[in-house]
């Protein structure tokens, strides 16, 4: 068994680590409303609808239309590039995009996963001053194991996030999963000894487990297997 759980507050403090882990990984897709039975997905997130398939391709259309529009005009607005990259995550969990049964993208989830990507891509060019940080998050997801395996594009959006936020455990064992994907292994290292400096002693082994576990489960020789 990998933890010991007796301990309320260690148990506690393994399930916090562990479930973000898992949501790194992918196994927790269902959080975000991807995989689990929804058509919306990170619709809801952003103020749009989770009714049929039709609505929400409908509501997809609309919402593009809107985006490219203001785009056009001028493309540097930060909002609608933004806009543009939710956009895009969210539909990338929808319809055929989305394979329920095996809880992964299709070959149209990842083209708009890809479609994110060009979408931040275009808001970084626009130099903000600091990253906006629910996109970066996002972004860890679309570049990360369960998304198109861009592990250097999800170490940097990750350490958007941990600017972003509190410092802990939890956000830098994922930084340092990321960076072992992205062959950053100076960097992996640092994150990993940065997290285990903010574990309690007692809980340093079973984190130490978990991240060791999570990066010998990364594929990082080959590319995401469309589904589907």
């Amino acid at each position: 068994m990998l933890f010991d759980l007796r301990g309320r507050g260690r148990r506690r403090t393994v399930q916090v680590i562990y479930l973000s882990l898992a949501i790194l990984m992918g196994g927790g897709l269902v959080l975000f409303g991807i995989g689990g039975g929804t058509n919306g997905g990170l619709f809801d997130a952003i103020g749009g609808s989770s009714g049929s398939s039709t609505s929400v391709d409908a509501v997809f259309k609309k919402r593009l239309d809107t985006y490219e529009k203001r785009l056009k005009a001028n493309p540097q607005d930060q909002a609608a590039l933004i806009g543009l990259t939710k956009l895009h995550f969210g539909n990338a969990s929808t319809g055929e995009n989305f394979n329920q049964t095996q809880n992964a993208y299709t070959a149209k989830g990842l083209a708009e996963l890809r479609q994110a990507s060009a979408s931040w891509e275009r808001y970084l060019a626009t130099k903000p001053a600091k990253p906006d940080p629910s996109t970066a998050n996002l972004m860890v997801q679309v570049y990360g194991p369960a998304g198109l395996k861009q592990y250097d594009k999800a170490v940097t959006s990750m350490e958007a996030v941990i600017a972003s936020r509190k410092e802990t455990a939890n956000l830098y064992a994922q930084l340092a999963i990321l960076a072992a994907g992205a062959k950053q292994d100076r960097k992996s290292t640092l994150a990993e000894n940065k997290a285990l400096d903010l574990t309690p002693k007692a809980q340093r082994k079973e984190l130490k487990s978990a991240i060791d576990l999570q990066k010998s489960q990364l594929n990082v020789e080959q590319p995401t297997q469309p589904s589907g």
